[in-house]
């Protein structure tokens, strides 16, 4: 079993292979959500470490070791990563708990899954292949090569720091571009730490930077340096909105994986133990602190009541405590801003008609450490019209909406601002097939809920984001599609006899 430390560490920033602090000397406190203590410092960068960050990791990709590698080489540097963060995946979980407040099983879960990044996108790295085009012209040669982009700025969120920043250093690695890291002032630490195992698996100073501080003044630095070629944000809609306008600016290349309100449809012929089961999971795993959480259940009327008996009686047998004990379903909420959003929410919920059935207050008692805690809560009576079925709580807090038929479920789920996933529960296989494909959302699961694979492609539609993370799709991001011409015979006519079709 895990014990906490009372000691306080200070953290230092990682910048060209070198362990150091802050330009500005500054740091800020990070607070162990469950027990509401201070428990590491993390140093606050200022502008002018962005700035080193940045040119370290520029330097890097123009010239040195990392320039010169072949693909094959590369790839072996991941899959030497993927041995340590292996090696390395309880010390990396125990981090992510201390810092975001979620469940140790789960992080130990992650961490062991995380390396599988690093080694497919390992194997993928000298398998990027360029093209040529059939011969449309006598004595011209066409081909494609893909390269990389040059510096990448990777801007990760504090609900799962590690796996959602994994998504986008594997493939930008894999592709031959450098990264500067800039985690959430929430949970920095994990990142920190595995700084170290980049050093540790032998890549080249300044091919990985990591920058720690306040979102505005470090993440506006980041995104507005000339010499950072892309940006891949993961966090909440403002910010990426945020993000992408100042982007825009000298049209550097951006992803952005966003929120979500995503619909979980439970119908009439599907296994009800096993929807309650993907609905209970899908919003109250992580607290509902993912952005992926069905937040929104969408029940056929014919079930609603039984359906909704049976969902209410499971989720209230859900224990919330210390998240670094195994038999705990529910830890903290990760900050305490997001505790009260939450709870304002709830009391928007309530005011705005529907009825709470479970939960719908702050939880106390003992055991309860710091008091982050939200009853897992569920809303019976929610229009879809309703803030708690439009906007983004990210917490605890599910929305249960009728639907009568196929149709009008359709209407429902895709009502809504956002686009990044969707469950189906059903034993009808033409439904299973055919629905996804009514559906805007990036991810849909049928007969499951929250699964993701280093395979399988994932981002959203409309509010949710722009662009792909995970399998192949994910390293064409990264990369540059560079045409070359090649005239193979002798001779260039005159180009004011030439007739060939030009531009410009």
């Amino acid at each position: 079993m895990y014990q906490r430390s009372d000691s306080i560490e200070t953290l230092a920033l990682h910048i060209d292979g070198q362990h150091r602090p802050a330009s500005g000397g500054s740091y800020f406190d990070s607070i162990d959500p469950y027990s509401g203590k201070v428990w590491t410092r993390v140093p606050s960068a200022t502008a002018e470490d962005v700035d080193d960050a940045v040119r370290a990791a520029h330097h890097a990709f123009s010239s040195g070791p990392w320039a010169e590698m072949t693909p094959t080489q590369r790839g072996r540097l991941l899959y030497r990563l993927g041995d340590l963060v292996a090696a390395h995946a309880e010390k990396l979980g125990e981090l992510e708990v201390r810092d975001n407040g979620k469940l140790l099983a789960e992080m130990l879960g992650q961490m062991r899954y995380l390396p599988e990044w690093f080694y497919y996108y390992g194997g993928l790295a000298d398998k990027i292949e360029g093209s040529v085009t059939p011969a449309e012209r006598p004595g011209m040669m066409h081909y494609v090569r893909y390269e990389p982009i040059g510096v990448v700025a990777a801007i990760s969120p504090w609900n799962s720091p590690l796996v959602l920043t994994v998504w986008k250093l594997a493939p930008a690695l894999a592709a031959g571009n450098t990264v500067v890291v800039k985690p959430s002032e929430y949970s920095s630490a994990s990142m920190l730490y595995l700084a170290q195992l980049f050093e540790q698996a032998g890549f080249p100073p300044g091919v990985v930077n990591v920058i720690t501080g306040i979102g505005k003044e470090v993440g506006e630095a980041l995104v507005n340096h000339p010499l950072v070629e892309r940006i891949a944000f993961t966090g909440g809609e403002a910010g990426g909105r945020a993000v992408y306008l100042a982007a825009a600016k000298s049209f550097k290349r951006v992803s952005l994986e966003l929120g979500g309100k995503s619909p979980n449809i439970v119908f009439e012929d599907a296994n009800l133990d096993d929807a309650v089961k993907g609905a209970v999971a899908g919003i109250f795993a992580a607290a509902g602190q993912t952005c992926m959480a069905g937040s929104r259940l969408l029940v056929q009327e014919s079930i609603h009541d039984a359906f909704v008996e049976k969902l209410v009686a499971f989720a209230g047998t859900a224990r919330l405590g210390d998240p670094m004990q195994s038999d705990t379903d529910i830890g903290p909420i990760a900050t305490p801003q997001q505790f009260e959003k939450i709870l304002n929410y709830i009391e928007i919920a309530k005011n705005e008609g529907a009825t709470c059935v479970l939960g719908g207050e702050r939880a106390t008692g003992p055991g309860l450490g710091g008091g982050l805690f939200v009853q897992p809560t569920v809303f019976t009576g929610v229009n879809n019209r309703m803030r708690i079925a439009q906007e983004e709580v990210f917490g605890p807090l599910l929305s249960v909406i009728k639907f009568e038929n196929e149709d009008e479920a359709v209407q429902i789920a895709n009502d809504t601002l956002y686009g990044l996933a969707a469950g189906i529960w059903t034993q009808n296989l033409a439904r299973a097939i055919n629905l996804p494909t009514r559906l805007k959302a990036g991810t849909v699961w049928v007969n499951a809920y929250r699964v993701v694979s280093y395979l399988a492609p994932f981002g959203g539609v409309k509010n949710s984001g722009i662009g792909r993370e995970n399998g192949k799709e994910a390293i064409r991001e990264y990369l540059e599609a560079k045409s070359v011409f090649l005239n193979t015979m002798q001779g260039v006519p005159s180009p004011f006899v030439m007739r060939l079709p030009s531009v410009g």
